[in-house]
């Protein structure tokens, strides 16, 4: 975990990287991608500062339990006596002097060390919103950069479904010329066309949409080729997902939710969140205690004209401060114990939400799986159906409509595949991300290990 956050204060220190470094490169992988989004996240960078300020905060209490230095000079002349006769400065009426002092808390009711954990908890809260907003990016970076993939796909699709379009209008045409077809039959044709041209053109602006989220996420001017996905070496996963019944399920949502509870940022901050205010209410209590302090006080040479330069003493002081508004302190604690139980309330909300999101991600990975495989055995079915009305159609043998209908079978097929096949990718990265893991490896290698009987 420590080694994460590490990795996650360089990324975000990395705003100084010449991202066209990156996109000269050639083609842009998805772990470049990941590399490129952390280096160019501002939300990132500034969390990492939160974490700077935060250790600060820590060297500031342990600076506080050091003896307190000071240094001091004074000097004065007198004017003139009570009576208003004029003093003479080059007499006796000017004098200075220099000491240097030293102060020391013997005892605060043990507030330093109380101080010193909440100091801790904080740092390390810190430490947690920078992971959650690290995993936050790479989420961010899947999602781009798979729906610009996504995005071209459909478009091949939209293509495909064009030249259809376009293939049966230009056969639709021949036919009005020789009276085969009505002219109903043709306008049917010209408007299959032309909608398929408007469903191209809207597939379009998406790709290119979704280049221009990801050129922003990425801090680059153009956005590169990008390496394709490839779902073959998925499979094996994808066919184990598809089979998984009960039991396979309640066993990797129990691994998974051992690794959460001890890894994942938002529980382990509410659960500091909840000690923090525990640590409050002693901390508020040690108000009813008394102070103790000295310090000591040494002269360096007073200076009079009379006199010239003189050695200065020296002393020591000790202070007692015992309170007796209890009444105040009282009240104080209560607000803390208030606090106290808006944590609790705050950190059972989060586990609830965890697990919510937990079972949430591990149901739409499966449905999923199961989805990529019915949508290629439909995609199969309606390639074949439409590769024999397209025959009948050449053949005249059927209308426009039919072609058309046949048609929309197979891109509504083809695109069903396409969703399922990119959604699965983000529900693995939804996981990885939930389960604070290194990778996707960590996540398959739980998923093999439920499988087992």
């Amino acid at each position: 975990m420590r080694k994460i956050i590490l990795l996650m204060i360089l990324a975000a220190m990395m705003l100084t990287v010449p991202c066209g470094l990156f996109a000269q490169a050639g083609t842009l992988t998805l772990e470049k991608a990941r590399e490129l989004a952390l280096s160019n996240s501002p939300s990132l960078a500034k969390i990492n500062l939160s974490v700077q300020s935060s250790l600060l905060n820590q060297k500031s209490q342990t600076y506080s339990n050091l003896p307190s230095f000071s240094l001091g000079a004074s000097a004065s002349a007198s004017l003139w006596t009570k009576d208003g006769v004029p003093q003479d400065l080059a007499k006796d009426s000017f004098s200075a002097g220099a000491n240097l002092g030293i102060s020391q808390k013997l005892w605060n009711g043990g507030r330093n060390a109380i101080l010193k954990a909440i100091n801790s908890l904080s740092t390390e809260m810190s430490r947690q919103d920078a992971l959650a907003e690290y995993y936050s990016v790479l989420d961010s970076a899947d999602s781009d950069y798979y729906g610009v993939l996504e995005a071209a796909a459909a478009l091949d699709a939209a293509e495909s479904s064009l030249a259809t379009a376009n293939l049966a209008l230009s056969m639709a045409e021949i036919r009005r010329q020789t009276g085969v077809i009505s002219d109903a039959l043709y306008l049917q044709a010209l408007s299959d066309q032309a909608s398929k041209e408007t469903t191209r053109n809207q597939r379009r602006r998406d790709l290119s949409l979704a280049n221009l989220k990801l050129r922003v996420l990425l801090g680059l001017g153009d956005t590169p080729a990008l390496e394709p996905v490839n779902f073959a070496s998925r499979e094996d996963l994808i066919q184990l997902l598809s089979n998984f019944g009960d039991p396979q399920v309640n066993a990797l949502y129990t691994s998974l939710w051992k690794q959460l509870q001890s890894r994942n940022p938002s529980m382990l901050k509410a659960t500091m969140a909840a000690q923090k205010a525990e640590k409050n209410i002693t901390l508020t209590g040690r108000d009813y205690s008394p102070t103790l302090g000295a310090s000591l006080g040494a002269g360096l040479f007073n200076y009079t004209i009379n006199n010239g330069f003189q050695p200065g003493g020296g002393q020591l002081s000790l202070s007692l401060s015992i309170p007796l508004d209890f009444w105040d302190t009282a009240n104080n604690v209560n607000k803390q114990k208030i606090a106290r139980d808006q944590s609790a309330l705050d950190l059972r909300s989060a586990v609830s939400t965890l697990d919510i999101n937990l079972r949430t991600a591990l149901l739409d990975l499966i449905s999923q799986a199961g989805q990529i495989l019915s949508s290629r055995k439909a995609l199969d079915y309606a390639q074949k159906n439409f590769d024999y009305v397209l025959e009948l159609y050449r053949l005249s043998k059927n209308s426009p409509q039919d072609l058309s209908d046949a048609e929309t079978m197979l891109r509504t097929a083809r695109n069903q595949l396409i969703s399922s096949q990119y959604s699965f990718l983000m529900g693995l990265s939804s996981i990885r991300s939930i389960g604070v893991f290194d990778s996707e490896d960590e996540v398959i290698a739980l998923i093999q290990a439920a499988a087992k009987p």
